[in-house]
């Protein structure tokens, strides 16, 4: 694995953290919905370059 592949994995995983963080704290659903899919942009980035 590329370091690059590690870096959008972990940044979708911190994205996604960010994104539950927000749920719970019952924050606008616009931030949330942008960070799941930026998150899950950076999931699939990460997993097509494996």
């Amino acid at each position: 694995m590329s370091t690059s592949t590690i870096v959008f994995v972990f940044l979708g995983l911190f994205l996604l953290g960010g994104a539950y963080s927000f749920w719970k704290q019952k924050l606008p659903k616009g931030v949330v919905l942008l960070l799941v899919l930026g998150s899950g942009m950076c999931l699939a980035t990460g997993l097509m370059r494996i």
